[in-house]
This record gives C-alpha cells, structure tokens and sequence, in this order.
C-alpha cells in the first residue's frame, strides 16, 4: 500500500526533493500539499494520512500551528517538521509540544528513518487499540473464545480461586494439567484487590477513565509472563454474584518489542546515548520536577574541538572513533544524570537536583576525563554551564544560555592558539 503524506509546504520544489529521498529508500508514496491552514483542516476533516510533513517557517502560519490543527482534529498522525536552519532550542520546543521530528532541508537523507520510526510507533499504538477491542467481549463472546487457544480464560470464585481454566491458559502457565493450575491461586490477589478487580472489570476509576489491566504473573518454572485482563460478573439462578470470569493475553513478546522501537527511537544509533528528542523530554520533565520541589538542575553542553581536523588529517572512521570516546566518558556519569548525543560533534548531560558550582566541577571531570582517555588523538571538549532557574526558566532560554558560555569557551581556546 502507498504512503499517504500530506504536505503543508509552499515550495514544489522541495517538495520534490522529500520524496526523491523516500523514493530512494523504496517508499511508495501517495503525496497531497496544501499551504494554508483551512486547506489543511479540511483534508484532515475528509480524508485519511499516515504522516504530515509540515514546512519551518512557513508564510501566513504561526509556528506550531500545523501541531495544533492536527490536536484539535484528534487525528493520531505523526507529524515532521522540515525547513533551513533549525536552532536547537525550537527543535526541543517543538517535539515537547507534540512533533515527531524536526529535520533540516539539508539533512533531508535523514528523512526516510524518521519516517520508518514514525510508522512503527504508529503501527504500535493501532494494534494496541485493535487488541483492547478484541478484549471487550461479553458473555457470548466468552463462551466462544471458550475453546480458543489463543486466549487463556477462566472462572475464578469471590476469593479469586480458580474454578475452571481452558487449555490455552494451561499451556499459556506452562503446567502439565488443568488440575494442577486449579490448584494455584493466581488470581487471588487480583479479585480480593478492589482497586485492579474494578480496573478488570472495565469499570471506570474515580478519575472516570477506565485503562485495561495488565500485570505480571510467574510461569510453573519462574519465569514472568506479562498478560492482560479482561473480567466479566457471573451472576447466579437468584441473580447475586456468583464468580468471575476472566480473558487472559499473553503480550510479553509485544511489550519486548514496544520497549525495543522505544530504545530505538530514543537512541542514538552511532554512539548508543539518547538522542535529541528524549533529551527534550527529560529536560520537560526536570523543568516539571523543579517547579514542584523547589530544587534546580543542571545542564552541560559540549563540543567537540576540531573534529573537522581530525576527519581531514586521519579520516571519518577515526573522527567517528572520536565522537564515540566523548560518548564513553559521558556515559560513567550517575544513574540519575542523562547524558545524550545532541548534534553531529555537540553532547548534552542534564544533572538533576545540582547547582552552578557542583555543575562547574562535574563538567571540568568531565573535559578532564575526555583529555586523558589515554587513546589517540588527543581531544579537548568546549562546555556550556545553564542551571535551572537562575538561567532561565524555559527548555529554550536554558539550551540558548549553555550554548552561548560553551561558544565563548570555544572562541577563547582559539585566541589562546592564535596568540602562541
């Protein structure tokens, strides 16, 4: 099936050069362009798409207001910015409110891995969707799926003790008889939980949403099985509540690969730190944190010193070398700190619950460690200090405040070479 994209861009030409890009990765795409913003909101009113790519900036539409529209369409499509020269903190920005993936015209190559992540994230919350439908059945549905195999059921008494078990559920436990399960009180806890028994139920909580239970139960032989529940009163001949009856899925294997494309997606490929975009999240999520406590953070930023020197001099497999020694080093940092690859030759460390000086002092660890990693070349790191609220109160004042100390420190390290 083709690729349904719909473009917001008011340029055919680069248009063009998008899907030349996706074309050379074998997409077959089905492309649709509008340029103003009630042509945008009309088509998603009327027809279906499986990403938005939208242009940055674009005449006549306010920064985020395509991420908007697509918000109050309640359309769940991926959207990606494209555009010239994106400055780190609009990009952060912009994936906080919701984007996908900001890419510039001139890394345009990096557009069909955006879009094949974008699909698989996508693809994932669909058939999340499709099998919490699957699991709303009612007693009919029950005694059909009786005999199925692809689904573990049974019949649990007021206390939670097993009454009846299908065969799919043996298998599913891993022991050798339905009279062997039976004997096992899997479910007790559940049933006797009020909280989870009306979560299984599907009877909304009291906030009135109403989420499909999903817990961990252990095999015969210890090992974990992830399941989720779905749960069905069985009321008796004076109509009082008699027992439960309960579908059981296994979804370990689908939770393994959730976890999976969400490392993927969050990590960068060459260096196995986390990307830009988690980085975003995190400092959202610090901002979030130190607004409740009252305790600042810390973020670093670093550059490679004359990496282009390095590639020109000894060759993009040992620049490469090069950026991945930065990344060793970043990576000893503590289990609280998040350390990621930002840009090509650029790092970011955000340090929880510290301030300026202990910052200052983990950054010249930090350039220290780098310097003395006892491989060659020898490389030097230029760092940005931005601590959270003194230096700004926002993901794009703090990226804007480091950058601007870690390019002074830049620029000094080149007066100091000049002047020998």
């Amino acid at each position: 099936m083709p690729l349904h994209i719909l473009f917001v861009h008011s340029h055919a030409a680069e248009v063009e050069r998008c899907l030349q890009e996706l074309n050379k990765m074998h997409f077959t795409v089905s492309a649709e362009i509008v340029e103003t913003p009630e042509e945008f909101s009309e088509r998603l009113g009327s027809h279906a798409y499986d990403l938005v790519v939208a242009e940055y900036p674009s005449p006549d539409w306010r920064e985020t207001q395509a991420l908007e529209l697509l918000h109050l369409s309640k359309r769940q499509i991926p959207l990606i910015f494209v555009g010239g020269t994106l400055q780190r903190e609009t990009v952060a920005e912009f994936i906080t409110r919701g984007a996908y993936d900001c890419i510039e015209m001139g890394r345009i190559g990096h557009l069909p891995v955006a879009v094949h992540q974008a699909l698989q994230e996508k693809a994932l919350r669909e058939e999340r969707g499709r099998a919490q439908n699957r699991l709303r059945h009612s007693e009919a549905s029950y005694r059909v799926l009786a005999g199925n195999l692809s689904y573990g059921i049974c019949r649990c008494d007021l206390d939670g003790k097993f009454l009846e078990v299908n065969e799919a559920m043996v298998k599913m436990l891993g022991y050798a008889s339905k009279e062997e399960l039976l004997g096992v009180n899997l479910a007790s806890g559940l049933i006797q939980d009020p909280g989870k028994r009306t979560q299984l139920l599907g009877q909304p909580d009291q906030q009135g949403s109403v989420d499909p239970l999903e817990i961990e139960w252990k095999r015969k032989d210890g090992t974990i099985l992830k399941v989720r529940l779905n749960g069905y009163e069985v009321m008796g001949e004076q109509g009082e509540l008699d027992a439960y009856e309960v579908i059981t899925e296994d979804v370990t294997n689908q939770r393994q690969l959730e976890d999976h494309l969400r490392q993927q997606a969050a990590r960068d490929p060459l260096t196995g730190l986390v990307n830009y975009r988690h980085l975003a999240g995190v400092l959202d999520m610090e901002i979030k944190r130190s607004e409740r406590t009252g305790r600042e953070f810390a973020l670093l930023l670093f550059d490679l010193d004359g990496l282009k020197q390095i590639n020109d001099r000894y060759g993009h497999l040992t620049g490469s070398h090069a950026i991945c020694r930065v990344a060793d080093v970043l990576s000893f940092c503590r289990d609280i700190d998040t350390a990621g690859r930002y840009g090509g030759d650029e790092f970011a460390v955000v340090l929880p619950e510290t301030g300026a000086e202990a910052a200052s002092q983990v950054a010249q660890r930090i350039c220290d460690s780098i310097a003395n990693d006892g491989m060659g070349p020898l490389l030097s790191v230029s760092v940005g200090v931005a601590v959270y609220p003194h230096d700004g109160e926002s993901i794009e004042v703090l990226l804007r405040k480091a950058d601007v100390a870690m390019y002074a420190m830049k620029a000094k390290k080149r007066e100091l070479h000049n002047a020998r």
